[in-house]
């Protein structure tokens, strides 16, 4: 008799700017539930919070870090080229974070999307330096500089892949899981350049969720829409309504979990 196999589950985090703390909360409650996590995508927000996560950072450690995080840990002005960030003061805290691995030394599998600039083509990581992978994933065009990888200008994967649902089916799990933080229910007032950039976005995704279903086994969305994607501030709230979120699908995917094992 052939012993049941436990299904392989991905969590594909997806972009929303500061709305992507979220995704600490959701992992803290399904990491409280028992429900094991094997491997992992992100994009944008999500891309950086999947790479801390799969460093093996504890859910509640992470949650420590975004409280302590200031704009003078990560932002770097610059004259403006092709983005006002020149992103290398993040791309360092990135690599702290991570410990200065690559994503082939990670202890879960992990991918990370990019979107080519250039070309518009979607580019996945699934291997070499983390810090470098994530820092074009959430380079957010008009306020990072893309960053150069391989000769190719890379910027925000969700301008390509906003949850990479399709990346974890290919990696193989059995089970996918979508966190998608990015949803905007409330206007937003526009006073600034970085403003009209982020809002822009907002606005391209919010289409975007309208004519393009998930395709995922369960889609958790935290109720975080009236946050501002740049604004960083409110992040313990939006933790917690993250949490709140994932709990509350806990016992759905618990139940998924125990068909596929005893389905196949």
């Amino acid at each position: 008799m052939t012993a049941k196999r436990k299904p392989t589950v991905g969590v594909a985090l997806g972009s929303g700017g500061a709305r992507g703390f979220a995704h600490i909360g959701v992992l803290k409650a399904l990491e409280a539930q028992g429900i094991e996590i094997d491997m992992l995508a992100g994009s944008s927000m999500g891309s950086l919070i999947a790479a801390v996560y799969a460093n093996g950072i504890e859910p509640h450690m992470m949650a420590k870090l975004a409280l302590n995080l200031k704009r003078k840990h990560w932002l770097d002005l610059t004259v403006p080229s092709m983005g006002f960030v020149a992103g290398e003061k993040i791309k360092q805290l990135i690599k702290l974070l991570t410990h200065g691995k690559r994503m082939e030394e990670l202890g879960k599998p992990l991918a990370i999307v990019a979107t080519d600039i250039e070309s518009g083509e979607r580019v996945v990581f699934r291997d070499g330096p983390i810090d470098q992978a994530v820092r074009a994933s959430i380079s957010i065009p008009g306020i990072f500089v893309p960053e150069k990888v391989g000769g190719r200008l890379l910027v925000d994967g969700g301008v390509i892949d906003r949850v990479p649902v399709t990346v974890l089916k290919d990696m193989g799990a059995d089970i996918v899981i979508a966190v998608d933080v990015a949803q905007v229910d409330t206007p937003m007032k526009v006073n600034s350049i970085f403003d009209v950039i982020a809002q822009t976005i907002d606005v391209m995704e919010r289409e975007i969720l309208r004519h393009r279903i998930i395709a995922a086994d369960i889609v958790i969305r935290p109720d975080v829409g009236h946050y501002s994607s740049i604004a960083y501030s409110g992040v313990e709230e939006i933790i917690e309504l993250g949490e709140r979120e994932g709990a509350a699908q806990a016992e759905r995917i618990q139940q998924l979990i125990a068909n596929w094992e005893e389905n196949g």
